[in-house]
Order: C-alpha cells, then sequence, then structure tokens
C-alpha cells in the first residue's frame, strides 16, 4: 500500500501514484491566506449554547459525546450525500462531517462544549491536494478559528480526539450508530443502558421547539408550498405525466430553496395512492386521475416539512373522488381542530377517525355493526391504515426516541409542532367497497405548530377544501 506520506506520490481516483520532485515543491508555494476574521456567528448559535446548557444540567459530571457521523457508501467509492446526526446538529449548528460534539464536565458539575472538527488541509505536506478528499479535491473547509466565530463554542482539531477519549474516566454517554471510530474508541467504557437514556434525553429535549426552529419549520412550509405550485404548474392536463418528473419537479424546488428534500417523496398517481409509502414513483399521472404527493422541503438548517396534498391531475374531481375527499378533508378538519394546548396527544387521532367511521358507516361498509362498534373494534383501519399525525422537526418522525408518557401518551404544550393527516385508501383488489370507490386513495396532511390560543396552520398556504383546490389550480394554470 502507498505511503501516505511520501511526498513523491498523490492519489489519483483514490490511489497514490508517483508525482516529480518538481510537482510536490511547486504544489507548496504560491497560495494566497485566505483565513476570514470577519465572520459572525451564525443565527442559531445563541440557540445551541441553550440547548446544550440544557444538556448539561440534565447530566452533570458526566462526559458527553455526540457525533456528527461518518459519510455512507452507495457504491463502490461514491458516498451519498452527507447529512449530519440530527442531534448533532440541533446542539451545534454545523453540518460537518466526521466531527464529534464533546461535553466535558468541569469541576462545579457544569461542562465545556468542544467541537472536534477536521481543519483545513495542511499545504506544506501536500494534504491538500494528496488526499482524495482535501481541500483541492472537495472544496475550501472552515478553519478551526472560522468555526470557532461562526458556532461561537471552542474548536479542536478531530484528529487529537482518540487521545482524549482513551483517557477518559468517570461516567460516559455516547450517541451511538453514528461514528464507527467514537463507538470503537469508548466500546468498553459505556453501557448501552446508559447511552439508551442518553438516546431518549436527546429525543425529549426537541419536543418543544424554540423560536429559531418554528421560524425554520415555517419557511420549509412555504417552500413546500410553493413545490406544490411548480408541480400542479408542471402537469399535463391532455397527456400523462411521469410520476418521476412530477417528483424531479419538486426536488428543484427543495435544492433551490433548502439542503434537499426532507424524506424520500411519494408522488402516487391513481391507484398507486393507495399505497402508504409508494416511493417508487414509476408509474404516469394520467388526466381523469388523483395525484397525491407527499413530500418537504429540508430547509438548509435541516428542518423538514411534512405536507400531502390530493388533486385531481386534470383540476377537476369527479363526484366519487370528491366523495371520498370531502370524507377526509372532514377528518382532518376535526383533526386540527383538536389540536390546542392540554389537549391529549391522542384527541386529534380519535377526532379525525371517528368522522372518518362515520363515513364509512354512513357508505354501508360496516354493514349492520353502528359507529360506536365499529371504532371500538377499529374496523375502519382496514382503510384508514396509519396513525393521524406524528412530531416534525430536524427529523420528518422527530422525538421518535421519547418516553411514551411525554410523547404519545402526554399533552400537547405551546411550542410543539406535529402533522395532521388522515387518509383513507380502497385498493383495487378490495371486494368490500363498492367498485367505483377501488383504486381511490386521499391523504390530506398539513404542519400544525400549537400556541397558546390553539394552533397555527404552517402549511396554510396550501388550499384543503375541495372548492378552493380546483380554484387553485385553474389560477395556477392560468
Amino acid at each position: 500500500m502507498a505511503d501516505e506520506t511520501d511526498e513523491n506520490k498523490t492519489r489519483k481516483n483514490g490511489l497514490y501514484v508517483d508525482v516529480s520532485v518538481e510537482l510536490a515543491e511547486n504544489m507548496k508555494q504560491g497560495w494566497a491566506d485566505t483565513e476570514r476574521c470577519d465572520l459572525e456567528p451564525i443565527a442559531q448559535a445563541p440557540y445551541t449554547a441553550r440547548r446544550r446548557a440544557a444538556l448539561s444540567a440534565r447530566f452533570p459530571g458526566e462526559l458527553l459525546v455526540v457525533p456528527a457521523g461518518n459519510p455512507k457508501v452507495r457504491a463502490n467509492d461514491t458516498d451519498y450525500p452527507f447529512r449530519p446526526s440530527s442531534d448533532y446538529a440541533y446542539l451545534t449548528g454545523d453540518q460537518s462531517q466526521d466531527s464529534v460534539l464533546v461535553l466535558q464536565p468541569d469541576a462545579d458539575g457544569k461542562h465545556l462544549a468542544v467541537a472536534y472538527l477536521l481543519p483545513r488541509s495542511d499545504r506544506e505536506n501536500g494534504e491538500f491536494w494528496r488526499d482524495y478528499h482535501g481541500e483541492l479535491w472537495d472544496g475550501r473547509r472552515n478553519s478551526l478559528t472560522e468555526n470557532e466565530r461562526l458556532l461561537g463554542l471552542p474548536c479542536r482539531d478531530i484528529r487529537t480526539l482518540a487521545k482524549r477519549l482513551a483517557e477518559a474516566t468517570g461516567p460516559i454517554r455516547l450517541l451511538r450508530g453514528y461514528d464507527t471510530g467514537v463507538d470503537a474508541a469508548l466500546d468498553h467504557k459505556v453501557t448501552a443502558e446508559r447511552d439508551a437514556e442518553f438516546r431518549v434525553a436527546l429525543s425529549e429535549m426537541r419536543l418543544l421547539k424554540d423560536e429559531f426552529e418554528i421560524a425554520d419549520l415555517r419557511h420549509a412550509c412555504q417552500a413546500t408550498a410553493r413545490g406544490f405550485e411548480d408541480v400542479v404548474r408542471f402537469l399535463g392536463t391532455d397527456a400523462p405525466t411521469a410520476e418521476r418528473a412530477i417528483e424531479g419537479r419538486f426536488w428543484m424546488r427543495a435544492r433551490t430553496e433548502g439542503n434537499d428534500v426532507g424524506y424520500a417523496s411519494v408522488c402516487a398517481a391513481g391507484a398507486h395512492a393507495t399505497t402508504l409509502h409508494w416511493v417508487r414513483n414509476d408509474g404516469e399521472a394520467r388526466p381523469g386521475e388523483l395525484l397525491l404527493i407527499d413530500a418537504g422541503v429540508e430547509s438548509s438548517n435541516l428542518y423538514t416539512a411534512d405536507v400531502t396534498r390530493t388533486f385531481p391531475v386534470d383540476g377537476r374531481f369527479t363526484p366519487v373522488q370528491r366523495k371520498v375527499y370531502d370524507a377526509v378533508y372532514a377528518a382532518q378538519s376535526a383533526g386540527i381542530a383538536a389540536v390546542r394546548p392540554g389537549a391529549k396527544y391522542r384527541d386529534f387521532h380519535h377526532a379525525a377517525q371517528r368522522v372518518l367511521t362515520e363515513h364509512l358507516a354512513s357508505w354501508g361498509l360496516f354493514g349492520e355493526r353502528s359507529v360506536d362498534e365499529a371504532y371500538e373494534l377499529g374496523l375502519y383501519r382496514r382503510w384508514t391504515l396509519a396513525g393521524t399525525g406524528h412530531m416534525i422537526g430536524l427529523d420528518v418522525h422527530d422525538c421518535a426516541k421519547a418516553r411514551t408518557e411525554l410523547y404519545v401518551e402526554g399533552t400537547l404544550e405551546t411550542g410543539m409542532v406535529l402533522t395532521v393527516e388522515p387518509g383513507l385508501y380502497f385498493q383495487l383488489d378490495d371486494l368490500t367497497v363498492p367498485a367505483e370507490f377501488r383504486g381511490i386513495g386521499v391523504r390530506i396532511e398539513d404542519d400544525l405548530l400549537v400556541t397558546d390560543e390553539g394552533n397555527e396552520n404552517l402549511s396554510a398556504d396550501l388550499p384543503r377544501a375541495a372548492d378552493e383546490v380546483e380554484a387553485w389550480m385553474a389560477r395556477l394554470r392560468g
């Protein structure tokens, strides 16, 4: 194997090859100093400082380790685009790969937070051009001093962390599963139970959003609405439109106004809309069919919207499509009305599912059973499938490790952000429903901020009622 310190070798396609001494010497010289001294802290810095302080207070005297994570291989020598662990981003505002936040306990039980990052590439030893991931190849990185200014916390060279962890004593908690090197270094110093408690605590901290997070989620929802508008303008009214072309049109908006999509977009036309997680997107949206799009823009700060709309490809609902759509709309309206501080988390789910059960009963799908009996037995779930919502934030299913008693069995509080997304899904081969219903899938989903007065619909830029949807599509198509 090639010696990475050999000054007469460099990399090509990931492998070291011989270079002349003259080239090696030439590459050391003639580079301007690009250090930036006028950087201001990122807007998130005061918020991340408060979050770290809250975490410190929860685990006094313990060493806390939160990695950003390593790149994931897509195939052979290509990686997926890197996204840091949500907890690392939450506590630092940084998005650098292979980085680690360490909260070091001090004498009074508090912590000194230090971010361990990769510094600028070394020009003298040629690292910046010899290493396949040096700055000449992958682009300029911030210096440690620049990152200190931006993030508002001390920054150290990540290559010194191994020694720091080897010397660590006392209680340690680690966010496992993101950095294989850190996991291995602390393998015999941590316990699965303590690390699980740490993960739960990090998840529960994110149940209540601060002002920065709410503003970012509001932006993500507004950008998502513009993405849906892009799709409507793009849809063919007389010819089929490929689901993947629809997916690409929305993705262009996500990459223009944010970091990416927050999750794999569902662009499900016709009977595909009856599959809850239809992400193949390999069909076509044809005039006369419904198109269900479940998609969200992830902001540059990694907060994601999660919105679903179902609309007629040609701009007009058929009578049976409207019948199903109106039932889902009524259910969602009931669910939204139940979102308020002090309400049980499950209240909005029960409100929406009860309305759906009433509609299903009115269509004769429960036979002689009453609405109460059908609801008690859960018979409606054949056609409603999923729960009615979940928390959102840095993850599309945010706070997933929070304790049940604080989340799904808890109480809504001001500052929580959640989805309300009931749906009806009638499979093509379901002989228990009228033939005219088969192959119809409808879901309507919005992102709700719990406020002192009740709630704010962050995705209200998109219409919900059937008449409004038709008018909206007509206006966009001119």
